[in-house]
């Protein structure tokens, strides 16, 4: 408590002690137990009092508490997955209500588990939208297996809060949201107890805890006092522990943990599977985003824990496939991006689920915190992203993905695929189910050739070769809808007198490096990289890394280099320098150099 945020651990210090010593239901030997309830911390600053509580309970010894943010410990300065006991980081506020009605929409509908969710809200978090766009999404769901406790402690960062203490308006909000609302004071273990109960007793909907606190509270000349947020307590330390010493009534007291009421049922997610493979004909015209409704159908078929979400753009990126079939394992996450992505991390945490997240490819930009705190949180989600780049057309710039490549390439967890017909589109989905980490998946909108064979093998990071001779002079490289440009082109050059070599890189990341260095070497060290993104990022800033120590290469890079604007999907790619007519005219440049 002498480190970093003392003040706004004691605000919730007695409801933490009523929560893991009185309410919940864990193990101390497995955390993480399915049947076990969940709690979230999403004012993860307050790290330190859910180490003590852990510490308290017998998890480990309360001495380490001493390594709090030290290098190597793993009682970090906001909670992360290092810890048996964290399901997710927080600390990036205004994420953890999403997490926690992700687990409790599994506890409810999948498992059917006595399990409950509980997470704890800061009122100064309360700000950010998308705490109450999960309201929304857990009243909508009746998940009364979920309880929100905000604590209100009047007083931000830098300043107090808007609402500080009215309780009134906190109250109307979140009853307004469709919660069960219990105004409690907060240091009142009576109150809480008496609260947490009733909670428990609320049926078809979830029940929000207004817990009246105060920060620093028991901390003489500190308590409710701004300018105490985060900050060390210096030479006041030692005073104010023996201050709270001399408050304590039992000095050891005999620390009982409620073990799970039940079982949660045993789910297997490995080795899932395509129901039957891909059946198309060579030169069929077909979007990926719609051989992706079509995989994820297939995997569903086959294993009862496939689950989809989609941000109300279902009929677009073609999860409504397997809302069709199995309207049981389909959850609209309406038009609220953050919360689908939270919700889909909460589905899979404990591996309870194998969880699909679709929406426009553009709209996963406003999610990129929820995804950083996922691969900090070692998630294992799979994001859909359909309408990528300036080739969805007339519905313009705003709607176009341009910028998800560079976005996933920067996830340190993340898996990238970009498939280029239907056939490596299913497979893209079957891989992705069964590798660990965010997985994205790139689709595209237009209707585009079957280049495979359906029995062709995928593999994460290895690329396929689609065009090739002897006696190649530039190696093309291209994925979705530019890979379809760079083969058009490659017949240009063809007539022309000119080999080319075209590669599909079917996932920019891991990138096929080896693949990628072998061919330009055999292509005479002329590469041509296009792709249908912004410069800064993408497929060719990949490329460009493989070879940035090969002597002898020379790469050229076609991409969208400036906001484009609406009109017909080929018009705009030959409009940004990326159709086969800006390939070949690239080719013939490059030739020259």
């Amino acid at each position: 408590m002498i480190s970093r945020h003392p003040t706004s651990c004691a605000s919730m210090a007695e409801i933490m002690s009523v929560l893991f010593f009185h309410t919940m239901k864990y193990k101390i030997s497995a955390p993480r137990d399915p049947s076990a309830d969940r709690f979230i911390l999403s004012k993860g600053h307050a790290a330190p009092i859910l180490y003590a509580a852990w510490a308290e309970a017998g998890l480990f010894p309360v001495d380490d508490l001493k390594n709090l943010r030290k290098l190597d410990s793993d009682l970090e300065g906001h909670p992360t997955p290092r810890l048996n006991f964290v399901d997710v980081g927080t600390g990036s506020l205004g994420q953890g209500l999403a997490v926690a009605a992700g687990m409790a929409y599994v506890g409810k509908y999948f498992d059917q588990a006595p399990y409950r969710v509980y997470c704890l809200v800061g009122d100064g978090e309360a700000a950010e939208g998308s705490v109450w766009e999960a309201l929304q999404f857990a009243s909508h769901y009746k998940l009364d297996n979920l309880v929100v406790i905000i604590d209100v402690n009047r007083l931000g960062q830098s300043e107090p809060t808007a609402l500080q203490h009215q309780m009134d308006v906190y109250d109307a909000r979140v009853k307004s949201f469709g919660l069960h609302s219990i105004v409690v004071d907060g240091h009142d273990v009576s109150e809480l107890v008496k609260a947490f109960d009733e909670a428990a007793s609320v049926t078809g909907k979830p029940t929000a805890l207004l817990a009246k606190t105060y920060k620093g509270r028991g901390f003489p000349d500190i308590e409710d006092k701004d300018n105490w947020h985060g900050k060390a307590l210096g030479a006041e330390g030692e005073k104010i522990i023996k201050h709270l010493q001399s408050q304590i009534k039992n000095a050891s007291p005999s620390v009982r943990v409620s073990p799970p009421a039940a079982p949660a049922p045993a789910v297997h997610l490995a080795d899932v599977t395509l129901s039957s493979p891909p059946a198309y004909k060579l030169g069929e015209l077909l979007a990926t985003r719609l051989a992706y409704g079509t995989a994820l159908k297939k995997i569903a078929d086959t294993n009862l824990r496939v689950i989809a979400l989609d941000g109300d753009t279902k009929n677009s990126t073609f999860s409504d496939k397997l809302k069709a079939a199995y309207p049981d394992r389909y959850v609209e996450c309406f038009i609220a991006e953050q919360t689908l992505v939270g919700v889909a991390t909460g589905m899979a945490c404990r591996d309870r689920a194998v969880v699909f997240a679709s929406t426009f490819a553009a709209f996963f930009t406003r999610t990129f915190d929820q995804i950083r705190m996922g691969a900090i949180s070692q998630s294992n989600i799979n994001l859909v992203g359909s309408h990528c780049g300036v080739s969805i057309g007339e519905d313009g710039p705003s709607q176009m993905g341009l910028e998800d490549l560079a976005l996933f390439r920067a996830v340190p967890t993340a898996t990238v695929f970009y498939p280029s017909d239907a056939v490596s589109t299913e497979r893209s989905v079957e891989l992705a189910a069964n590798t660990r980490g965010i997985c994205y998946i790139r689709t595209s909108r237009p209707n585009t050739a079957v280049i495979y064979e359906n029995d062709a093998q995928f593999q994460v990071g290895q690329a396929k070769l689609v065009r090739s001779s002897a006696n190649d002079r530039v190696l093309l490289i291209g994925a979705g809808v530019t890979l379809h440009e760079a083969l058009a082109a490659y017949d240009t050059l063809q007539q022309k007198g000119v080999n080319a070599r075209v590669l599909d890189p079917f996932t920019v990341k891991p990138l096929d490096e080896a693949a990628v260095i072998q061919h330009a070497r055999v292509a005479g060290g002329h590469v041509l990289v296009v792709e249908d993104h912004y410069q800064a990022g993408g497929l060719g800033e990949a490329v460009l890394s493989a070879l940035a120590l090969e002597r002898d290469v020379v790469v050229q890079h076609l991409c969208v280099r400036e906001v484009p604007r609406s009109g017909p999907p080929n018009a705009l790619l030959d409009r940004y320098g990326i159709s086969a007519n800006h390939i070949v005219s690239a080719v013939d440049r490059l030739l020259r150099l």
